[in-house]
């Protein structure tokens, strides 16, 4: 199978609320979305989760737009006879860059698995046919409007409330969610927000019986999650630490998490995203799998994923009208606090190309 021509648009979708959290504020979802047509004319579609500034991580969709351009696609070009399973060795001598080179391993995948008329649900070895949503709540203006928004959430059949939080909106919040709805599985995510100092406060967490608090120090601060662990009850979950298998094992053989949040941009793709998955399943670290507001491209991919036996943990598969009044596919729409896992070949999606005209603001193509 070989690349014809790769097409890189951005659009930008607004959200159906503001979604703040301790790295920014969004308003509307900017995301680079690729088009990749083999010489056959087959079509993979995918995502990177790239945000419009580097503030979850060193990545941003203008940056991962360049590197594609100048570095990335040239390289698959050359590559002639390529698969999916190719993509990572092939871009490994460019370093870093997860979220870029994890959108165009994803859009052969899609286009190899359709024309192997494969679904991605069964090529990653999903053995659900359902997954529970979990969903995730922004730090709120106030008390009473966390209490309302979340209040709506869970009339809506979500299985899980993840919180953000950050130094000053922490244990009163969480407190008072746990206060009104005592039986709900809760989770917070501090996003790096605290240091190493800040134990006691986060241990004060501990009488919430909270099932995890998800990244509470800085990506780099492995040592400090250790510490950590030693100072809280509730189980510390990394995020942002886990951009690859060595760095999950290395968390692990250093007791620095017991929960995993597998978000398949940040590791490189979803083929290293299942050998992490596959770690923890064999250590007995359950793993669930986080979100990036991500489009129903992503989300398809994100419900294939979390459907692998090891993926214990409700994730952040939220519906699509959680986030948008309108998505770029059919929409996602949760049933009895489900989402489908798709069965179609490929991803089990593709844009609606009418609407994803209108919401484009660049659009290129590169060939061969």
């Amino acid at each position: 199978m070989k690349i014809a021509e790769l097409e890189l648009r951005t659009i930008s979708l607004p959200l159906v609320r503001p979604f703040r959290t301790s790295f920014g504020t969004q308003i509307a979802r900017e995301v680079l979305i690729l088009k990749l047509t083999t010489d056959d004319g087959t079509v993979g579609w995918s995502e990177c989760v790239a945000l419009p500034q580097p503030l979850y991580s060193p990545e941003y969709v203008a940056g991962a737009l360049d590197l594609m351009r100048r570095f990335l696609i040239p390289t698959l070009f050359q590559a002639g006879d390529i698969r999916a399973e190719s993509v990572a060795p092939l871009l490994a001598p460019f370093l870093g860059s997860p979220m870029a080179k994890a959108a165009l391993e994803s859009a052969l995948l899609d286009a190899q698995l359709r024309l192997e008329n494969r679904s991605l649900a069964d090529f990653l070895g999903a053995s659900k046919a359902k997954i529970p949503c979990g969903v995730s709540v922004g730090i709120a203006p106030s008390i009473p409007l966390l209490i309302e928004e979340v209040s709506g959430y869970i009339a809506d059949g979500y299985r899980r409330i993840k919180l953000k939080i950050e130094p000053g909106w922490d244990i009163d919040p969480v407190g008072e969610v746990r206060r009104t709805w005592p039986e709900i599985p809760l989770q917070v995510d501090a996003n790096q927000a605290y240091s190493r100092g800040d134990g006691e406060l986060l241990a004060k967490l501990d009488q919430f019986e909270l099932l995890l608090i998800e990244q509470p120090l800085d990506e780099h601060d492995i040592l400090g999650h250790a510490l950590l662990a030693k100072q809280v009850h509730t189980p510390i979950c990394l995020d942002e630490s886990i951009t690859s298998l060595r760095s999950a094992e290395d968390a692990l053989a250093l007791k620095a998490t017991t929960v995993i949040n597998i978000k398949p941009g940040r590791v490189g793709g979803y083929l290293e995203a299942v050998k992490i998955h596959n770690l923890c399943l064999n250590s007995g670290i359950p793993v669930w799998c986080g979100g990036m507001l991500e489009t129903g491209i992503g989300r398809a991919a994100n419900v294939a994923l979390a459907a692998l036996p090891g993926f214990t943990l409700p994730g952040d598969t939220s519906a699509s009208s959680r986030f948008y009044h309108q998505d770029i596919t059919e929409p996602f729409v949760m049933e009895d606090g489900y989402l489908a896992v798709p069965q179609s070949v490929g991803i089990g999606r593709v844009p609606h190309l009418d609407f994803l005209d209108s919401v484009t603001s660049h659009k290129e193509t590169i060939r061969i």
